[in-house]
This record gives structure tokens, sequence and C-alpha cells, in this order.
């Protein structure tokens, strides 16, 4: 039986939209997307992780910028439906998002090089199931304006030198290291967290300039002058070092808070089988190294190479390890966020 015009058009059409729907599946096959950090955190994660990721399987990423808060918003809202393959998150966020359900478990046989890391990089869960692991440790430290302070600060305590009264800063509950940085001052004083009176008294007797919100806004107040001394990261610390700026970053002899940046197989990703992929790169020597260099992360990975003027700037100082990097328990600590916070409203931030 002939086709009429009619039927010649629509059998047409039918085959280009099978062959439109067939190359939108191999291109979506062909790529992953990857929630990441922004600024220099991004620029790494492409240069150590990505482009290499891509010039050995052709699957492109595409990243999706924004903060640890950010990206746990965007995995709540798709829930249902996920866009979003690989999530990197903070410490802390990391546990919420699995207690949220949104990740998926992490098999040994699919993302082989989880062998390669320390055995404190892989985080569990009450049935021992793999839900995440680490790219790389980083550290919420002293740093100093080395133009005002010619010598490193030993201790926490140099916080309530009057010296430097008024160009103090802190990070608030609304950064991510506002919370941990109070649990971890009453684990260095010994206090109960049952009890966190004495912490915040003490912490409103600090003459600050600024409780900064966000990492940014502690490496601007630096770089304004605006801060002599304060707690900062590690990796922010160094980045305006090598900017050219005077500054420093210490391990003071209390010790540091430390967390990492983790990555996440997001349940029910779309490309899973690439996600999956993306981690195990991610999870090699060269990444661990190269992450290293470029932001001063202190490696998950064993067997990473780190130069000896970058090994200067890790986490944990010139000779320490992770063994020396004060772990918090995250499950603890988000426990605890709510009562901080308002806490820290009351009592700190409005005397």
């Amino acid at each position: 039986m002939m086709k009429t015009g009619l039927q010649t058009r629509l059998t047409a059409a039918l085959v280009l939209a099978a062959a439109s729907a067939a190359a939108s599946s191999m291109a979506q096959a062909s790529e992953v997307r990857v929630a990441w950090y922004g600024g220099n955190w991004g620029e790494a994660f492409k240069t150590c992780i990505a482009d290499p990721f891509t010039a050995r399987t052709g699957i492109r990423v595409i990243p999706e910028i924004g903060t640890s808060n950010t990206t746990l918003a965007k995995l709540r809202q798709q829930q249902a439906r996920p866009t979003i393959d690989v999530a990197f998150l903070d410490g802390g966020i990391s546990e919420i998002a699995q207690a949220d359900g949104l990740l998926a478990e992490l098999d040994p046989a699919a993302v082989t090089n989880m062998a390669l890391l320390h055995p404190e990089a892989i985080y569990r869960d009450g049935r021992q199931q793999a839900f995440a692991v680490g790219a790389g440790y980083y550290s919420l430290g002293l740093t100093y304006n080395t133009s005002e302070i010619t010598k490193a600060p030993e201790s926490w305590e140099a916080l309530w030198d009057p010296a430097y009264a008024g160009a103090v800063i802190v990070p608030s509950p609304a950064n991510s290291a506002g919370v941990p940085f109070v649990v971890f001052l009453a684990s260095i004083s010994q206090t109960p967290l049952t009890d966190l009176s004495p912490v915040y008294q003490k912490l409103r007797r600090l003459d600050v300039t600024t409780y900064f919100d966000s990492s940014g806004a502690a490496s601007n107040a630096f770089q304004s002058g605006e801060a002599v001394i304060g707690a900062h990261f590690n990796v922010g610390a160094w980045d305006l070092a090598d900017k050219g700026l005077p500054i420093g970053f210490t391990v003071p002899k209390e010790g540091v808070w430390a967390t990492d940046a983790r990555l996440h197989l997001v349940k029910d990703a779309p490309q899973s089988e690439n996600g999956k992929q993306f981690i195990n790169q991610a999870l090699t020597p060269e990444a661990a190294s190269c992450l290293a260099e470029r932001l001063y992360l202190g490696p998950a990975v064993k067997d990473a190479v780190v130069p000896e003027a970058v090994a200067a700037k890790m986490p944990w100082g010139p000779t320490g390890s992770i063994a020396n990097l004060n772990l918090l328990d995250w499950t603890e600590v988000n426990s605890l966020r709510a009562s901080i916070t308002d806490a820290w409203n009351r009592e700190v931030a409005r005397q």
C-alpha cells in the first residue's frame, strides 16, 4: 500500500525524533555532572581531577558551582529526580546528606581506588556501608599578619592578647567552621559539651573586628589589613601568602581541628557509572598530589607524593600527619548545631 504524503511526513518526523532522542541519550551518557566549590577550589578540582578524567575516558565533566550548604539544598530539592551525579561536601554536611537519604553506597568493587585511601578517609554508616570518601584534609589554625606578628603564635590564647584587640577574626556559626570551632575550643579546654557556658564566656571576652560568615570574608579581612590574627583555614591562608601578602599560618600547641572535602555518589544519579569512574579518578595518587600542591590539602591517599615546600603547608603543619588532626565526631557536632547557634546569638554576638 502506498503511503500518502501525510504518512510519509509523519514517518520522517518519528524517525527524526527517535534519532534526536538517541543522540541526546548518547550525549548524556558521555558526561557527568559534579557539584563542587567555587574559586581556587573549583579550579583545582578541574585541573587535578576533571581534565585528566576527561582525557582518559572522553566523558565531559559539567560543574555545578556552590558551597556545601548550596549543594545540600539542591540535592534535597532534586531528591525525586536528581540531575547531579557526584557531590563534593564538607565533613558534617556529608553526614546530614547521608541522614537525609540523598547518597548512594560506594562499592569498593566499583570504586577500586578506595583501597588506596587511609582508613580514616572512608566514611561508613551504621551498617558499615561506605557513603563518602575523602579527597583531602584542611584545618582551621592560627593565621596572622607576618608584618605585625614576626614570630608565629604558639597558642590559641594569642587571640586574647591585648596587643591584637580589635583586629581578631573568628568564624560565626553561619560559616561551616563556626560550630566546630566552639566544639574544638571546648575540647582543648576540657569543657564538657553538656555545659558550654565557659566557652561562650571566653568568646565574649574576645575583642574581634568581625565574626566571618565565609572563608572569602576571612581572607578579605586579612587582605585589607582589618585582621591581624584569627582562626582561618590553611587553604585560604596559604593562598593569600602565594599572592604575595604577608600572611602566615601555624598549628598551635593545642592542635587544630580539621575536616576534609569529601566525594559522594548521589542516590539515583542519572549517570551513576560515570560518577563512580569520576570518584575513582579523584582517589589516584596523582590527583591527591596535585590537590596538595594546588590547595594544600593533606592527601587522603596513602602513596601521594608531596614536595618538601608543599609539605610545610599541610593542615597538620611541617612535621605532623593525619594522626595530629583533631577530627571531630560530626554526628555529635550536628546534634549541637541548633543549640550552639542559639547560644552564640544570645551570649556572644549580642554582647
